[in-house]
């Protein structure tokens, strides 16, 4: 599976949108992010797991506590995917206006 799709499938997720939103805001522990979220510290664990397959977050151990951030791999990935379709799109809009500007230009 290609990693845009991973992280289209992470982001699918409400909660661990919620749980990547939060990380935006700088490193946090499992602890911080899983403050006032209504599933367990083990569940958000496993969000973050998601989230760090999918290249949106990353890990590092500081003594016994895991700290996490956001990693902009999952997103540039994503981005490229997307602007090869906008590539796609514009590409076909251009041949559609140059074939309506020659069909024009055969009326005259």
């Amino acid at each position: 599976m290609l990693l845009a799709e991973r992280t289209l499938d992470a982001l699918g997720d409400p909660t661990r949108r919620l749980i990547f939103k939060r990380l935006k805001g700088g490193n946090k522990s499992v602890e911080e992010v899983a403050r006032g979220l209504s599933v367990s510290r083990p569940a958000v664990s496993q969000h973050l797991k998601v989230l760090k397959t999918a290249g949106l977050a990353v890990v590092r151990v500081e003594g016994t506590r895991r700290i996490y951030s956001v990693d902009t791999r999952g997103l540039t990935a994503l981005r490229g995917w997307l602007d090869g379709f906008w590539d796609k799109t514009l590409m076909a809009f251009r041949d559609a206006a140059e074939k309506e500007a020659a069909r024009e230009r055969e009326t005259r």
